[in-house]
Parts: C-alpha cells; sequence; structure tokens
C-alpha cells in the first residue's frame, strides 16, 4: 500500500477491508447481474459511517485527510467500483459546501449527510458533455427565490440522492460566467429523476437524469455568489478526478490479484502458467503501472491538503490511472484466456469497470488538453 497515513485510519483501512471482502465482493456480482441498485449493502456502509468520511467532526463526520480518504476508497473499489464510486461522488456535494458554503448551508447539507443521504453533482447535460459552456438548465430570479428548469444526465446517485448540488444558468447572456450553482434537497416540488440507465460497467452505481420543471428553491440556496457556478464546478472537478484516479488503482489493484491467483492455479504444460516468464513479465509491468498510478494519487492528494496548487497533478493523475486501468484489466483477461472472457470469473467484470473512469469527470482527451494548457502556461 503506497500511503502513508495514522494508526487511526490503519485500523479504519482494515475494518473497510474486511465490511468489503464480506458484504460486498461476493453480493455485488449478482446485483452487477441485475443492473439493480443494492440498497442493503449500502444501509449496511452507512452504519460502518463511510458515508461520513469527509464530513468535519464538528459536523458529525470523521474529518479525514484526503491521503486516508483515497486509501479507504480504494479497498472499496477493490471490491466493487460502483460501490465505490456512489460513496466518492458523494463526497462531491461535501467538497463543495466545505468550499463555498456559509455555515447554515454547511450545517443543513451536511446534517443531511450525516442522517443517512447521499449527494450528487449534477452539471453534465444531453448537450453539454466536455463543452460546459452548452449548459441549457436556468435558474430565474423571483423574489426571495429561484426556480430551476432543465435537465442534466449521466448524474451519480442521481435517484438515490438526499441532497444535489445543480448548476444552472443565472444569466444565460454571460454564458459561463453567468453559470451559479444551488443546493437542491430531494422532494423538492419540480424536482425529478429519470430511469436508472442500464450501463455497460460501475452497475452498482445509481445513474439517471435529473430534472428541474418550475423547480422553486430558497434564494438562500445559492451556492457562493451569482456567476460563481463554473468556478465552483471546475474546482469540485480538479479535486474528483483525483478520487477517479484513485477507485482506477483500485480497479487495477484486484485485476492483477486476480491474474496472479489464476496464474498459480492454472497448470499448463505440467507446472502453473505464472512460471512462465511471458506471465511474470505481464504481471511485473501491472505492478509497476499500479504503485506509479498509487503514488500520483498519493502526490496529488497531500498537495490537496497542504493547500498548494494541484490542477496539474490531478488530471494527470486520473488520465494515468484510468488509461493504466484498462492496460492491466486488459492484461488480466489475457492471462486468463477463454476462461477471463467469461462472466463466471470476475476480471471481465472489471474490464467493463474500467472504462468508464476513461470517460467522465472529463474524458482523458480532455485531461490532456487541461495538462498541455498547465504546462504552456
Amino acid at each position: 500500500m503506497g500511503y502513508i497515513y495514522s494508526e487511526e485510519t490503519k485500523e479504519l483501512v482494515e475494518a473497510v477491508r474486511d465490511f468489503c471482502n464480506k458484504e460486498v465482493k461476493e453480493p455485488c456480482k449478482e446485483y452487477d447481474r441485475t443492473g439493480e441498485w443494492p440498497r442493503e449493502i449500502y444501509q449496511k456502509a452507512m452504519e460502518m459511517q463511510l458515508h461520513m468520511l469527509e464530513i468535519p467532526e464538528e459536523y458529525g463526520g470523521f474529518g479525514l485527510d484526503r491521503v486516508s480518504v483515497a486509501a479507504i476508497l480504494e479497498e472499496m473499489a477493490q471490491a466493487d467500483a460502483g460501490f465505490a464510486l456512489t460513496f466518492a461522488v458523494s463526497n462531491l456535494a461535501v467538497k463543495g459546501t466545505l468550499m463555498f458554503g456559509n455555515e447554515e448551508q454547511k450545517k443543513r447539507v451536511f446534517h443531511k449527510i450525516v442522517e443517512g443521504s447521499f449527494g450528487a453533482f449534477a452539471l453534465t447535460e444531453p448537450q453539454a458533455g466536455s463543452d460546459a459552456s452548452n449548459v441549457k438548465t436556468t435558474a430565474r430570479k423571483e423574489g426571495d427565490t429561484y426556480v430551476l428548469n432543465g435537465r442534466k444526465c449521466f448524474i451519480t446517485n442521481g435517484g438515490v440522492a438526499g441532497v444535489y448540488l445543480i448548476m444552472a444558468l443565472t444569466d444565460k447572456a454571460k454564458g459561463l460566467k453567468g453559470m451559479s450553482a444551488f443546493i437542491v434537497e430531494a422532494g423538492t416540488p419540480g424536482l425529478s429523476t429519470g430511469k436508472h440507465e442500464d450501463k455497460m460497467g460501475i452497475r452498482c452505481s445509481n445513474t439517471c437524469d435529473v430534472v428541474m420543471e418550475e423547480c422553486r428553491i430558497p434564494a438562500e440556496n445559492l451556492l457562493g455568489k451569482e456567476g460563481e457556478g463554473f468556478k465552483i464546478a471546475m474546482q469540485i472537478l480538479d479535486i474528483a478526478r483525483t478520487f477517479v484516479g484513485c477507485l482506477a488503482v483500485g480497479i487495477a489493484q484486484r485485476a492483477m490479484n486476480e491474474a496472479v491467483a489464476y496464474g498459480k492455479e492454472r497448470i499448463q504444460f505440467g507446472k502453473p502458467i505464472i512460471k512462465n516468464q511471458a506471465i511474470g513479465f505481464k504481471i511485473a509491468d501491472m505492478a509497476i503501472k499500479i504503485e506509479t498510478a498509487r503514488q500520483m494519487v498519493a502526490h496529488s492528494c497531500r498537495l490537496m491538503d497542504v493547500g498548494f496548487p494541484y490542477g496539474k497533478e490531478s488530471a494527470i493523475t486520473k488520465c494515468y490511472c484510468s488509461d493504466i486501468a484498462m492496460e492491466v484489466t486488459s492484461e488480466a483477461v489475457q492471462i486468463f484466456g477463454g476462461y477471463g472472457y467469461s462472466r463466471e470469473y470476475p476480471v471481465e467484470k472489471l474490464m467493463r469497470d474500467a472504462k468508464i473512469h476513461q470517460i467522465f469527470e472529463g474524458t482523458n482527451e480532455i485531461q490532456r488538453v487541461v495538462i498541455s494548457n498547465h504546462v504552456l502556461r
């Protein structure tokens, strides 16, 4: 394990590992097949308070540093990436409120999550993926309220969240400078969700449209100031990208573990296939890539924890970790041979789970734009 953390965090990481091995890994195989959202598993995880990792202690949470959170999320991702993603994305509502919320907003959002709700972050729209400037959702001011109208898509936790951070235009004429951020609670009239997406991977996470039709919220639900929405969204995504990389490392680590175990058991030409140098070198390359990726996650987290700039490093982390997750899972399938292509074995699922990490929170093509812009500056 490439993370350096306290003895207290070590105990928590070990408890999470034990929980995931007993309660998450095997049950999620069936939920991956059915596409159902495993509510009972999440309820058990909440009993362990795994939804409170980044909420400060004064609001009832653990208040963990980001290196510790990464270590815990990686353990979750090794069991099931969709399960880990649910908690990682819920933390985006926490991060946004921590950075930009006032005291009343922090108390309200954190209390809702501590009491057993998930958070969701809603920026993407059908016509606005990589091009965030094409957002169409609007928020018009009427007295002491805002009225939201629009549709968000591919929203993780969209159908199960208790609180949403929603980006909407308060001044369409200003484009990105007219975007604002809002806290919207589940159950608000005019807020609804679409059907759960039938996804290729991360099938134990909930993903759906979030629709606002004359959704009226109090003016005090504005996060930050009018026109700061794009800045807020980008700063949240800067942090989120590191944790996407963290989940990808968890997937890759699980794939290597499975490949090693299978390679020791599979006998061909009178010896375990792991004894063949061709297989041994594949495992070595996996280990090199995984540990390098993990160190990039840890480095990016440390920069965040000490307050140093981390935008370039977070983009590198997301891009590199997700790329190596696809490489490692593909090689794991190759080591399993024909069995790797069968649903009876775990590596095909890991390969499906890995792919989305090259796409969401900014595609890896967009990350390379971000990285090159940092370098050229």
